[in-house]
């Protein structure tokens, strides 16, 4: 099995479970299901910096292995979601290392802008724009150029999303706690 469609399955999977916790969100404020959630929430609270360490870890190594390894030329886009994934891993394995979690905040902020970006990115990738402003500049490649899809859907751009949603959702959720627990 080749490492594109590997890190696209785990997206896929990613997707599926990402939606599933929804629906069951859901649910549970409806008022259904409610010792499931708090199984979820208890696990992700007890497990969130390995969580984070894992996705963001991926996510940058993924990114790595697909411009080092397989040649594919960063846009512009592409750049600034590294800039804001690279230093979630420094900063989350700094936190698991010392065991605080006071990383929460700076991690939450790092991945709603990087998930802005690459949202945007996915749709400039899915609906071309000639007037975008992510042409060819200098030695930088297209910000629409699908260099692979899987499922239908998942190219690079989505794989960066479906990294920073879930870095967001965990990181609010674990904020949102120290909040409450002060």
């Amino acid at each position: 099995m080749d490492v594109i469609y590997f890190l696209s399955i785990l997206t896929f999977l990613s997707n599926i479970l990402v939606a599933l916790s929804v629906v069951l969100f859901l649910i549970y404020r409806a008022g259904f299901f409610k010792k499931m959630w708090l199984w979820e929430r208890s696990f992700i609270e007890e497990h969130a910096l390995q969580i984070l360490l894992l996705i963001s870890a991926v996510a940058t190594s993924g990114s790595l292995y697909f411009s080092e390894n397989l040649g594919f030329t960063p846009c512009k886009l592409c750049w600034y979601q590294r800039i804001f994934m690279y230093p979630q891993v420094v900063l989350i394995l700094m936190a698991y290392i010392k065991k605080t979690n006071d990383v929460f905040k700076y991690i939450l902020a790092l991945s709603v802008i990087g998930m802005f970006i690459a949202g945007y990115h996915y749709i400039l990738q899915t609906f071309p724009n000639p007037y975008a402003p992510c042409g060819d500049v200098g030695y930088s490649v297209s910000c629409t150029v699908d260099f692979f899809k899987y499922f239908g859907y998942i190219t690079i751009p989505w794989m960066s999303f479906s990294a920073f949603v879930i870095i967001f959702s965990v990181s609010l959720l674990m904020f949102k706690n120290k909040d409450t627990s002060t």
